[in-house]
């Protein structure tokens, strides 16, 4: 199989495709043809060597990716038949592997794709469609709410939006450029606009008329997260689940006492809860994306240039969920 592989930390230019074995499924695990497989920032974190919220490759070469979809093309001993053929997605979990032509997983890991959704829309709702969901539990939107959403021409940022309409919401989002913010008024933000023009707080408390934010989704941190926690009413929200935009290994958080709230993957499985949190999230995304209440924003790339997605990620140059697509 072809499959992407880096052989040393550092650049994205470390990023090589070429062709390697084909994995072979152990017991209890299916191998999968991808069709689509997810690329997310903490990606470009472990291709540097840094250690994070996952943990880094132990070995070299390793191939990267932890977010597949596709069809099964092969059962490990004891998964049933009826799993051959079937067009599924999974989050691949500690494990790598996902930048290739073939992937294995364990059975349990997988989800099959409802039929009105592709291989890529998938992918994006099985990593970052059940990042969002778990987001969304720590806030019960609806018509009183003011919701202000940085980053919101993102993979997560799209979903919220959307999310927050569907509730009823009214929705403030920020984005860097106009295009981008051309984008996520397309998707539905009753206000979109510019964090790079240094008078957006402004333009968003005139829209709003002296009405305040009721909940700010933070995943960017910095000077941005200051000026929308500055935007809160009293009793309002600031829900953190990321800071890239102060990097997302050496930068922090920006929190305020009494008004911030972190919700990185452990608290999100504990307030999902049941036997396997994480599964229960990804059946919610998938559904909601099944039903046409959510529509993921997707970039696709060819999964030989996947050096070109993770530099395009860096620079802040995509919109949506970065996928690549052997």
């Amino acid at each position: 199989m072809h499959a992407v592989r880096l052989h040393t930390f550092g650049p994205a230019e470390n990023l090589t495709y070429e062709q390697t074995d084909d994995p072979a499924p152990a017991p209890g695990q299916v191998r999968i043809a991808v069709r689509a497989a997810g690329v997310h920032l903490l990606d470009t974190a472990l291709r540097e060597g840094q250690q994070g919220p996952l943990p880094r490759p132990t070995t070299l070469p390793t191939i990267p990716g932890r977010e597949v979809a596709g069809v099964v093309e092969s059962l490990g001993d004891g998964v049933a038949e009826l799993w051959l053929g079937k067009r599924v997605a999974a989050h691949l979990g500690f494990a790598p592997g996902g930048y290739a032509e073939l992937a294995v997983t364990d059975v349990d890991r997988v989800h099959e794709i409802p039929g009105n959704l592709d291989f890529a829309q998938a992918v994006a709702m099985i990593g970052t469609g059940r990042t969002a969901m778990g987001i969304l539990q720590f806030d019960e939107l609806g018509p009183d709410s003011v919701a202000v959403i940085p980053a919101a021409a993102g993979g997560i940022g799209t979903l919220l939006v959307q999310y927050a309409k569907n509730a009823g919401a009214t929705v403030i989002g920020l984005a860097g450029g106009p295009s981008k913010t051309a984008r996520v008024h397309a998707n539905g933000a009753d206000l979109a606009v510019d964090y790079q023009d240094s008078a957006w707080p402004g333009k968003v408390r005139a829209f709003l008329g002296g009405r305040p934010a009721t909940v700010v989704f933070d995943g960017v941190g910095g000077d941005v997260a200051r000026e929308c926690v500055a935007l809160l009413g009293h009793q309002g929200r600031h829900i953190v689940f990321g800071w890239s935009g102060e990097g997302i290994h050496d930068g922090q958080p920006y929190l305020v006492e009494g008004v911030s709230e972190q919700v990185l993957g452990p608290v999100m499985a504990q307030k999902a809860g049941g036997p396997n949190p994480i599964r229960t999230l990804e059946l919610r995304a998938l559904a909601e994306a099944a039903a046409g209440r959510l529509t993921p924003a997707v970039q696709r790339f060819p999964l030989a240039d996947a050096a070109a997605a993770h530099r395009a990620l860096e620079t802040r140059g995509t919109t949506g969920k970065v996928v690549l697509e052997p």
